[in-house]
């Protein structure tokens, strides 16, 4: 916080501000006056508190631009600048702006997206007695209830003190949002205090350093220890307090007394809390490329070098080294002293790719994910910012990082849904990137041994992306052999592993090699049921069935997190004939555990990955040889490289393949594809058995077979015939309500309101429309959900029309218990 404004300054310049919470149809920037106090240091992408509403309660807000003009002669000016810099920079600025155009979000949400958690403040609502506030001041007012009498007597009975809002509501057992407080601040009983503080500190440490005079040191008497101090301070000009203890045995205190002479001064050097300090960095050898990985480099290379803005598609086999080409292409950046960003879909992915980066390049690799601490993604932010770090690895978010001169941003397994948002802003952040990238005019690599079908489309045939293909694995290394097993005719409730799979198990495991088995369900049992009445057992909160989970022998919805211990007998009926079934990950594991009673497995789902260590320490136990079998989620299928690792399991290919999402059949694709490709990728060949009910379905065939362009034709006939991405965008409104008729009403008269201005002023806008109808999980955690599919192109009319509905449904009051929001090509529409 940059200093409090007491008092109302003439306005002399005005800030353009972006305002927290407020409601989309009412979302704009609004025109605060800057105190004069603020002049010069006011500046697009600072945060500000804000006067807001009729009771001027505090907002923060941030600054999105300054004029020395308003359209508004009565602007209020803001109260306080929170910070001395811009936190967001004038290409930040400008994405939250585009963000907010293209994604349906206000302006505060397009900027706080941007923004390291930790670095967020919070608005803290105090009081404290007004001036005037006396017993002779309440004597004779009968607008004074008995219950603010109360409040009132706790600062009367206590001089000077400052009670925060919440501390007041507890005490008087009044709702969060009482206005009790407010009241008696407009009776003149009260003084209110809007303090923003922030959410994380920035760490630093105590140094020291001789004083502009220490030089003459003249008569001045020193003690043998106050004098060893000086010298070591000649020698190295400026130490920490904990360093000067360390190197001479010297307590504080003697440096405390120097201080007092005025022999050394203090001072506060901001120190980052890097979570990967300590990794080690073996230095930055040239990475050895094949001819095929060199031309690809090379062809890259130049398109870096044209200084202009530029896509391209790696599309290459799994094990194909792929990330040989990015370290040697970060190489050549570095050398030009430009930014880089990496980013993998999952924190999963995230060690095995800094292990190398770490290794390569040290502390110039900052790491951005939600997996670190709030106080470590903000330090982490902050080195990026200051240049300390020039290469940023992590999750979505490292698309943020403040670089302020970017060179090349690598998305690897670019098909991934989880760089998709799915709160607002509902961002992807390959269009993010695809905006940084042509701010900078940098490169854009995305990568992939399954692209999605879009990217695939603009690389190939619509000509939008450059295109660099990696036909070979790297090395002596071939792609697996790939074994179809038909288990439709199994009793699957004895055990979901089937003979031939347990047989290649036993011969991996004696021949001393490691194994992965693919489950992509967690828990132990996916579902229980009353063999009497044939009810399941649902999440009272959500429309899904429950899942048992054995370590802690409850059932558990995976949607809402609410769990129950496991009933005695059916809630339905009252009879005992529970049936358990569906095979989790925990009863995978089990069954592992009774088939090789001496082998060592591994776990990896949700379950099992609690702790912000727990991937990196038990991949690193993994390849290390610590366990000889993996069972896992998908977080097991992709990016993972063990050279030991000479055989994949898939226990149920179907899982994924039959939804009524358009997307189902790429994903299934990509998730065969993707966890096939874990096996031999080192110098003993692989091989790979999927498990499935359907082995005539074509999908598994062609994942069996790694046939990406096989695939692609098929796909991209149906998507044609059915006018789905990429020949046409994706529009989903939800509505979301706590009653289930309402929501249900309110998404109709949203189709009627779409039905109303398509036929008047946005004729020329072609959309198909499909719905509205329930969510395919109607209800979660208590609230339904609706939806509407529009079928659309994504150009500045659609988007102006979207905007208009938006705000005309907001502005309705039939609507006031609904959410209604849009998501541009969601990565689902179930």
């Amino acid at each position: 916080m940059v200093k409090q404004n007491d008092t109302v300054c003439p306005p002399v310049a005005y800030a353009k501000v972006a305002v927290e919470n407020t409601a989309y149809d009412f979302d704009q920037l609004f025109d605060y006056a800057v105190p004069i106090e603020y002049r010069g240091m006011a500046a697009p992408g600072c945060r500000v508190l804000v006067p807001f509403g009729r009771g001027n309660q505090k907002r923060q807000g941030v600054i999105f631009a300054v004029s020395d003009r308003t359209d508004y002669p009565k602007t209020k000016p803001f109260s306080v600048l929170l910070d001395e810099t811009p936190v967001l920079s004038a290409e930040m600025v400008m994405m939250a702006a585009w963000f907010r155009d293209n994604y349906y979000c206000t302006y505060y949400e397009a900027a706080k997206v941007m923004l390291p958690t930790g670095i967020n403040v919070r608005v803290v609502t105090s009081y404290k007695a007004s001036e005037q506030l006396s017993r002779e001041f309440l004597d004779g007012r009968d607008d004074i209830t008995p219950q603010q009498r109360k409040i009132l007597d706790m600062f009367l009975a206590n001089k000077g003190l400052v009670l925060e809002k919440k501390h007041i509501t507890e005490v008087m057992n009044l709702p969060v949002n009482s206005t009790i407080p407010d009241k008696l601040v407009e009776k003149g009983c009260l003084v209110r205090l809007d303090d923003a503080i922030r959410k994380v500190k920035d760490a630093n440490i105590k140094m020291v350093t001789l004083s502009a005079d220490a030089g003459r040191l003249d008569g001045v008497k020193l003690t043998p220890k106050q004098k060893e101090i000086v010298t070591l301070l000649r020698d190295v000009q400026t130490a920490s307090v904990k360093e000067i203890c360390y190197f001479t045995g010297i307590s504080q205190a003697v440096v405390d007394m120097l201080a007092k002479k005025g022999i050394v001064s203090y001072y506060e050097e901001a120190v980052y809390r890097n979570p990967y300090a300590g990794a080690a960095v073996s230095g930055s050898e040239r990475v050895v490329l094949s001819p095929q990985q060199q031309t690809v480099f090379e062809n890259l290379y130049g398109l870096y070098n044209e200084d202009k803005f530029h896509v391209s598609l790696l599309f290459g086999v799994t094990g194909s080294g792929k990330t040989s080409v990015f370290l040697r292409l970060i190489d050549e950046v570095l050398d030009d002293g430009k930014g880089i960003i990496v980013m993998v879909p999952e924190i999963a992915l995230t060690s095995q790719t800094l292990e190398k980066f770490h290794a390569r390049y040290g502390k110039k690799v900052a790491v951005i994910h939600s997996g670190l601490s709030l106080a470590q993604r903000m330090d982490e932010w902050k080195r990026v910012r200051d240049g300390d770090a020039q290469i940023a690895v992590g999750t979505r978010s490292a698309i943020f990082a403040p670089f302020a001169r970017l060179g090349l941003v690598i998305i690897d397994e670019e098909q991934e849904y989880t760089y998709k948002s799915e709160n607002a802003p509902r961002f992807h952040a390959r269009d993010a990137a695809r905006f940084r990238c042509g701010y900078h005019k940098a490169l854009l690599v995305l990568a992939s041994a399954t692209p999605s079908i879009e990217t695939y489309y603009n690389a190939t045939e619509a000509g939008r992306y450059d295109y660099e293909v990696l036909t070979k694995r790297y090395g002596d290394a071939i792609l697996p052999e790939v074994e179809k097993i038909d288990i439709s005719q199994m009793d699957v409730s004895e055990g979901i592993i089937s003979p031939r799979l347990y047989q290649a198990l036993k011969e991996n495991w004696e021949g001393g090699k490691q194994s992965i088995l693919l489950n992509n369900r967690r828990g132990f049992n996916t579902f229980v049921s009353c063999r009497a009445c044939n009810e399941v057992i649902s999440c009272p909160h959500c429309s899904v069935s429950m899942t048992y989970h054995s370590d802690n022998r409850r059932l558990m919805c995976h949607y809402c997190g609410y769990s129950i211990p496991v009933p005695r007998a059916c809630p339905s009926c009252g009879e005992p004939y529970l049936r358990f079934a569906g095979h989790g990950t925990q009863k995978a594991e089990e069954e592992l555990a009774k088939l090789f009673p001496a082998a060592r497995i591994l776990r990896m789902d949700a379950d099992t990955m609690t702790r912000r260590s727990s991937y990196d320490k038990k991949l690193g136990d993994f390849a290390a040889g610590l366990y000889d079998m993996m069972i896992g989620t998908q977080m097991v299928a992709k990016g993972l490289n063990f050279e030991r690792v000479t055989l994949v399991g898939v226990l149920m290919a179907d899982q994924t393949l039959y939804s009524d999402d358009f997307r189902s059949y790429e994903r299934a694709f990509s998730l065969l594809t993707q966890v096939v490709g874990r096996s031999g990728r080192g110098s003993s060949k692989g091989r790979a058995i999927i498990q499935t009910m359907t082995p005539e379905n074509p999908v598994i065939d062609l994942a069996a077979q790694q046939d990406y362009r096989k695939f692609y034709e098929n796909e991209i006939i149906l998507r044609k015939a059915m006018l789905y991405p990429p020949f046409a965008d994706i529009c989903m409104v939800g509505f979301v309500g706590t009653n289930d008729d309402a929501t249900a009403q309110a998404a109709q008269r949203f189709m009627e309101l779409l039905k109303f201005h398509t036929q008047r002023g946005f004729s020329d806008v072609p959309i198909r429309a499909l719905g509205p109808s329930p969510a395919s999980v109607r209800k979660v955690s208590g609230k339904y959900r609706y939806k509407l599919i529009l079928k659309c192109r994504n150009n500045a009319r659609f988007r102006e029309l979207m905007h208009l509905l938006l705000c005309d449904f907001g502005r309705n009051a039939a609507n006031k218990e609904i959410t209604a929001y849009a998501n541009m090509n969601p990565d689902s529409v179930l």
